[in-house]
């Protein structure tokens, strides 16, 4: 093939992606971080959005993640464990992004019947839900590389065994598991994505609760040092533009269908570069603290990790585009520009 007749996979996606085009999309956690970047795009494809979102406080929904795309879909705020609820709004839909969830660790071993009824029963009667009245809708769920706990080797690839260190990880593999069986049980047709370190516009930055890297950007943009934890250990990071376009390119991938696939994003760095990469992004502004690791969360740290995600970009094409001090540089203005909201 020459280069004049060769496939341009931006080409080739935009393709796929037209199926969306006019289809009726459910969203769950649509207006977290990374519910309203597929929404958003979704919108941009030409679909029909329906939001699904709690807005409980401490689960990362904020409104103003959806603010420039209000008119454009329907916002729906309701519980994922109200079962009667999802079974009027799912009916007749084409696609169902699962990406509603409790994502602290923390908060699952604090509350862990909490994590448990959402990350697991919730997944379940969802699942039930689609097989009592639309058995043909496509479903993406959103998972997540703490299933692996403390890896064996790295890069870890989707055969690692899966030895989670928190109440979130045991939960997030049965929310994985009931999807695979259903769709292997029932022909439901589900998808299971690990996300590894997800970050970007729209991400929780009040605390530590989500992700370290929340609270660090607000710490930089407040003129205060942040704290980093040891700083050896090494991460990969996905910005969230390009975490929704893989979770999107799953919908309407069918080699897909049945199967768990590893996210991860760019080349693996420290913490400490990381840092040093965020006080770049601001302009070469900032400073942070190195502190030793506290007991309590070293329990449940994992240590080094990141994805081997070659069976999925293999299988959908996907690769992200966004590199690491892009991603913080857009970043780091957002937030400059809305931290009031995010408060």
């Amino acid at each position: 093939m020459t280069l004049e007749t060769a496939p341009n996979p931006a080409e080739a996606h935009g393709r796929r992606l037209d199926i969306y085009r006019g289809a009726n999309v459910v969203v769950t956690g649509g207006v977290g971080l990374i519910g309203s970047h597929v929404a958003r795009r979704l919108c941009a494809l030409g679909a029909k959005v329906l939001v699904i979102d709690s807005l409980i406080p401490d689960f990362g929904g904020n409104p103003r993640n959806i603010h420039d795309i209000e008119g454009a879909i329907t916002l729906n705020v309701s519980d994922i464990r109200d079962v009667y609820g999802l079974r009027y709004l799912l009916r007749g839909k084409d696609f169902l992004f699962n990406l509603a969830g409790q994502t602290s660790h923390i908060g699952s071993m604090a509350a862990p019947f909490e994590d448990l009824e959402i990350n697991c029963h919730a997944q379940l009667a969802i699942l039930e839900v689609c097989r009592e009245v639309n058995a043909n809708i496509k479903i993406v769920f959103a998972s997540t590389r703490q299933i692996y706990g403390r890896p064996e080797y790295l890069p870890v690839d989707e055969k690692h065994p899966l030895r989670p260190v928190d109440v979130n990880g045991i939960n997030k593999i049965a929310g994985e598991w009931y999807h695979l069986l259903y769709s292997d049980m029932y022909d439901l047709k589900a998808t299971v994505l690990r996300l590894t370190n997800v970050f970007g516009p729209g991400m929780r930055i009040k605390d530590a609760q989500q992700i370290f890297l929340g609270i660090w950007i607000r710490r930089l943009i407040e003129g205060q040092s942040f704290e980093l934890w040891g700083g050896s250990q090494l991460r990969d990071f996905t910005y969230v533009s390009d975490a929704a376009e893989a979770i999107l390119l799953a919908g309407v991938t069918e080699e897909l269908f049945g199967r768990a696939f590893n996210i991860g994003g760019v080349p693996p760095v420290t913490l400490r570069q990381l840092a040093d990469a965020l006080i770049e992004s601001n302009g070469g502004n900032g400073s942070y603290d190195v502190r030793e690791f506290p007991k309590e969360r070293k329990k449940i740290d994992i240590g080094d990790y990141y994805s081997d995600d070659r069976l999925f970009r293999a299988a959908s094409g996907w690769a992200p585009k966004v590199s690491l001090a892009e991603g913080l540089r857009l970043t780091v203005e957002y937030y400059r520009d809305n931290i009031q909201y995010y408060l």
